[in-house]
C-alpha cells in the first residue's frame, strides 16, 4: 500500500471519529519570527507541530509556504522538499498552532479539518 493510500485511509478514520471527539479548548499560539541570534536568515526554517484538530502543520518561518498533513513525517518531508537543494532547520513548538496561510500540503486534509472542527 502506498503512503498516499495510507493517508487517505487514516483521514477517513479520523473523519469517522470526529463526531465523537470533544474539541480541545487550548488556544493556539501565534508564531513569531525566529531570533537571528538563534538561526541565520540564510537557513530556511520551518515550524512543525499540531493544530487544535490534531493535524500536523508545517509552516515556513517567514510565512511564505505551509501545509496541513496527517502524519508528522509528511510535514517534515514537505519542509525538506520546499527548502531544496539545501536542508532546513526544523522548529517543534510545544503549543498548538494553526496554519495561517494557504494550505500547500495535503489538499484533502482540509475536509478532515472541517469535520474535526464541527
Amino acid at each position: 500500500m502506498t503512503l498516499q493510500m495510507c493517508e487517505e485511509a487514516a483521514m477517513a478514520a479520523i473523519a469517522l471519529q470526529a463526531t465523537h471527539r470533544q474539541p480541545r479548548q487550548v488556544p493556539a499560539v501565534e508564531l513569531k519570527p525566529l531570533d537571528p541570534d538563534v538561526i541565520s536568515d540564510a537557513i530556511p526554517a520551518f515550524f512543525i507541530g499540531r493544530n487544535q484538530a490534531g493535524l500536523w502543520v508545517a509552516r515556513e518561518a517567514h510565512g511564505r509556504i505551509g501545509g496541513l498533513f496527517l502524519f508528522k513525517s509528511s510535514a517534515v518531508d514537505f519542509a525538506n522538499r520546499q527548502s531544496k537543494p539545501a536542508r532546513c532547520a526544523l522548529v517543534f513548538p510545544t503549543d498548538t498552532f494553526e496554519l495561517d496561510i494557504e494550505n500547500r500540503g495535503n489538499p484533502l486534509i482540509v475536509l478532515v479539518a472541517r469535520l474535526l472542527r464541527d
